[in-house]
């Protein structure tokens, strides 16, 4: 079953969060996944939606969703992200 965690993201320290990016796009290859959707320009067809920076990634199903987002490896690049941007994060299995 296909999962993919969304990511809704305020970059408010733009230099620094470019580590972030090396660091996650490391990450996310290493436990399987891949960029689904990676920034762009997002345009609300409806409703209010304020996001500066929209992220889709997918993954082979849930649970290598969770291995990711708990690695090690992104553990560290978390710690950057929340020091440089706010964001809200989501997985929805499919």
């Amino acid at each position: 079953m296909t999962a993919y965690i969304l990511a809704d993201i305020d970059v408010t320290d733009p230099a620094r969060y470019e580590d972030y990016k090396v660091l996650a796009a490391a990450s996310v290859e290493q436990y399987g996944g891949r960029y689904a959707v990676r920034g762009g320009t997002v345009e609300v067809l409806e409703g209010t939606w304020p996001t500066n920076r929209f992220v889709v990634l997918e993954f082979a199903d849930g649970d290598a969703a969770r291995r990711w987002y708990t690695s090690p490896e992104y553990t560290a690049a978390i710690v950057i992200r929340q020091e440089t941007s706010n964001a809200r994060l989501v997985l929805v299995e499919q």
